[in-house]
């Protein structure tokens, strides 16, 4: 049974990859409309500068940046102001509270895309680096297939190994249960979005209804994209691991404690859905390594069959969507315990805490589901 699943996979992947384009070939616009970059940022003063400077030397010039600094503690605003004072395209807004009924990063957004005077409004994180022509390739390549909505994928970089392998086994599970290549498909009401590059027009943006409806989802990201698509709109999702770079996690510790606040939300608060997806982690990923040592031939040989189909997978999926070695697959049963352990902690300290903490702010589990 697991033998055949892993093939309904595998073929699924095969199909959908190969209208999964590397923004890396496509060509450049070097004119066009204005394109106004949003970046919201909570006590980001370690990357925002480097992001920001990144984003400046771009090839495409027409652009205006919206900085947000939403109720920073730190140095963040102040970094914000100094290059908004050297580059008159950059417009700051402070955010001093929080209204009631929206996460902090979300209000964020949706008061930096009022400000926007742009056909295209971009979406991006505080800690994204860009290669130069990042915004001129992603604008011809949403021009070209005349989209509402485009996402990328960057490279997801980290330094530690079993970082590393986490991060791997993150991207390969969330690609075969979220399915992002469906996005490519216009007949496919499924979508996705990445928050590191969410690229929108204002117009579909607008009519789409803006993060207002999306004001209590930890996964605002995801679910721009997905509720966009469900909606209608023209959607791609492309691959730019040359093009953007981000440091998810520094070190195994950030990255538990960085999935409490939408791993969850993931699973739609479901316990069902939590028990579901331990279960499937363990059978699919953890047990045929197992099983292999089993004194019967068949068992052994079904395992075996399982390890196969599962690693043809990983290889496709981690070359498409990383720079990793796809040898990380060497260690998968190891890092799918991992995966379990971070869903369970994650689980249980929402429940624990009935809510999430987010960029030191509280928000109760009733709001959350509210908007489901």
């Amino acid at each position: 049974m697991g033998i055949l699943v892993w093939i309904v996979f595998l073929i699924d992947a095969l199909l959908g990859f190969r209208n999964f384009d590397s923004l890396e070939l496509e060509n450049s616009l070097n004119s066009g409309p204005l394109l106004t970059v949003i970046v919201a940022a909570r006590n980001e003063e370690k990357h925002i500068k480097d992001s920001l400077l990144s984003q400046l030397n771009q090839t495409y010039k027409n652009v205006q940046w919206i900085l947000v600094n939403d109720r920073s503690t730190d140095t963040t605003g102040l970094i914000m102001e100094q290059l908004a004072r050297e580059d008159s395209r950059m417009k700051v807004i402070h955010i001093k509270e929080l209204p009631e009924g929206w996460l902090g990063k979300n209000h964020a957004l949706y008061k930096g895309a009022l400000q926007a005077s742009g056909q295209w409004i971009l979406f991006t994180d505080a800690d994204v680096k860009y290669e130069k022509e990042a915004f001129a390739k992603a604008l011809h390549y949403f021009e070209r297939h005349n989209l509402d909505h485009l996402t990328a994928a960057p490279n997801l970089s980290a330094s530690r190994f079993w970082l590393k392998s986490f991060v791997a086994f993150f991207l390969f599970g969330f690609s075969y249960f979220k399915r992002p290549w469906m996005a490519n498909n216009p007949k496919s009401k499924i979508g996705t979005g990445i928050g590191a590059f969410n690229l929108v027009s204002k117009k579909a943006y607008e009519s789409f209804g803006t993060h207002k409806k999306l004001k209590m989802r930890p996964d605002d990201d995801l679910q721009l994209g997905m509720k966009m698509k469900r909606a209608g709109y023209r959607q791609r999702i492309v691959s730019a691991l040359r093009l953007l770079e981000v440091e998810w996690y520094g070190n195994l510790k950030e990255a538990f404690v960085g999935l409490e606040k939408n791993t969850f939300a993931g699973l739609n608060y479901s316990m069902g859905m939590v028990f579901f997806s331990i279960f499937g982690v363990f059978v699919t990923n953890v047990l045929p390594f197992l099983t292999i040592f089993a004194s019967n031939k068949t068992i052994v040989l079904l395992s075996i069959g399982n390890i196969i189909t599962s690693g043809v997978l990983y290889f496709i999926i981690i070359k498409k969507m990383t720079v990793f070695s796809p040898a990380l697959f060497l260690v998968l049963p190891i890092t799918a315990l991992l995966f379990i352990y971070s869903i369970i902690r994650a689980s249980f300290l929402t429940y624990k805490r009935g809510g999430i903490v987010w960029r030191g702010t509280t928000y109760r589990l009733s709001e959350l589901r509210e908007q489901k």
